[in-house]
């Protein structure tokens, strides 16, 4: 008989098995991602445990059937919603915690992951419900620290500092509590598993445990989840399919702004976002981004324009600066910070061709200010207008709103949700709006404010 290996060579993209090294993953494509990790080891029946009434596939217990279930005999009830008490949170995760699933958070260090989440396990305790937070990175002073900087903490909200997957499935079954968080993934380990925590294979096992908790009992579980330099989560790529919603914390740690981004989510939108600005007691809401992002913009400086994106259903009202400076060297400078360098280079040849205007002797530097960043089309044209503004010297009405997407042959094309961009810039205040004239005669006259359509990026440049 053929010894069992005790090592085996996983893919860290896919999670793929192989007995043997190779340069590239048969199942993803991805170059040198195989490593080497031991073997987990298997129980005595030498199969996976069930996840019982979930529905998902297993062995079951002894002497019982696993009956597939009619999707009029699934119960949903309003009350599988729970509220986080934060309501740009509820956005994100889609009005709401679903009762069983599992949520990733990720982030940059000290961007506010395990903050948020215990205010929200605070916020939840004092609505009634059980919480249980586990931190395997924190001990439980470093944790009341943090807690009395937040408030006072009231409700049925225990912790524990555990890093054993085995003590930390057995609070959770003597506990039985509604939510728990795990702090971090990455510090989780199993004693079958010879390899260090953190390693593909702990990763990997410790959330597939996690995933037969929360389905099998109806715990929400929180995970926490380190991020590499290139703004991934660490670990294989198969935590983040493994889990029902994947959510980002991105900003600079150093400014008090902070976005809540869904890159996945079973149950709801993937294009929400939410605001928060960091203080003294904790993360704190930003219900109005718009007035948030504009505060403090200069009224009759050149190069700043106004312009508004669409993050899901909620319009957001940015300003594009942008400054163009004769380049002193043969070759001009390019920068962009907050959207995509490439678009910026792209609206440049446009202006070049289309418009004829000499820019390859000038430096360009194009920001997005207050931090943000958008890569949505539809600030082709503000974009267009603040290079020009700079260029010209000449100010952007403070008062004029512009959005649009352009087009390599300088035609400015529609772009979705023209309405909500409107109604946003006239509760802002503002008195003009330039738009696709596509989508101009698609819109209902708005009392209060004056819509000027484009055709082309002559048309807009004239308005300087």
């Amino acid at each position: 008989m053929a010894k069992a290996r005790s090592t085996a060579f996983f893919c860290k993209e896919c999670g793929y098995e192989s007995a043997k090294w190779m340069g590239q993953c048969p199942a993803c494509r991805a170059w040198n991602s195989m490593v080497e990790e031991p073997v987990a080891k298997k129980t005595a029946a030498g199969a996976v445990p069930s996840l019982g009434r979930t529905g998902i596939s297993g062995s079951g217990a002894a002497g019982t059937r696993i009956r597939p279930s009619l999707l009029s005999e699934i119960s949903l009830e309003e009350e599988d919603r729970i509220d986080t008490g934060f309501g740009e949170l509820n956005r994100v995760l889609g009005d709401g915690i679903v009762a069983g699933s599992l949520v990733l958070v990720g982030g940059d260090p000290g961007i506010g992951k395990s903050t948020i989440l215990l205010q929200v396990c605070r916020n939840l305790a004092g609505s009634g419900l059980k919480v249980l937070y586990i931190s395997g990175e924190e001990s439980l002073k470093q944790i009341k620290m943090r807690a009395n900087r937040i408030g006072p903490v009231e409700g049925d909200l225990k912790f524990l500092c555990e890093t054993n997957l085995e003590q930390i499935e057995q609070a959770i079954e003597a506990e039985q509590p509604k939510v728990a968080v795990i702090d971090s993934i990455q510090t989780m380990y199993r004693e079958d598993i010879s390899s260090a925590p953190g390693s593909v294979s702990q990763v990997r096992e410790s959330t597939g445990i996690l995933m037969q908790i929360a389905k099998s009992r109806g715990i929400t579980i929180f995970i926490v989840g380190h991020v590499t330099k290139e703004g991934v989560v660490a670990g294989p790529r198969v935590l983040e399919h493994m889990v029902d919603t994947v959510l980002y914390f991105e900003g600079d740690r150093n400014a008090s702004y902070r976005i809540l981004r869904s890159v996945k989510n079973r149950f709801g939108s993937t294009n929400e976002i939410g605001v928060f600005e960091m203080e003294e007691e904790g993360l704190v809401e930003v219900e109005n981004p718009s007035e948030y992002m504009l505060d403090g913009r200069p009224e009759e400086a050149s190069g700043a324009v106004v312009s508004c994106s669409m993050e899901g259903t909620r319009p957001i009202l940015l300003e594009v600066q942008a400054l163009v400076a004769e380049t002193n060297f043969g070759m001009p400078r390019r920068t962009a910070a907050g959207t995509d360098y490439n678009r910026v280079n792209l609206l440049m040849a446009v202006l070049e061709k289309r418009c004829r205007y000499q820019l390859s002797r000038f430096d360009a530097y194009v920001n997005i200010a207050g931090g943000m960043r958008m890569n949505e089309p539809a600030l082709d044209l503000a974009i267009v207008m603040a290079l020009m503004s700079s260029y010209k010297d000449r100010p952007v009405d403070p008062g004029m709103l512009i959005f649009g997407e352009v087009g390599l042959s300088g035609e400015v094309r529609a772009v979705s949700q023209a309405a909500q961009r409107v109604n946003e810039a006239l509760k802002m205040g503002f008195t003009s709006c330039v738009l696709p004239k596509v989508c101009l005669g698609k819109l209902k006259p708005v009392e209060g404010i004056r819509l000027i359509g484009v055709s082309n990026v002559r048309e807009a440049i004239g308005l300087l």
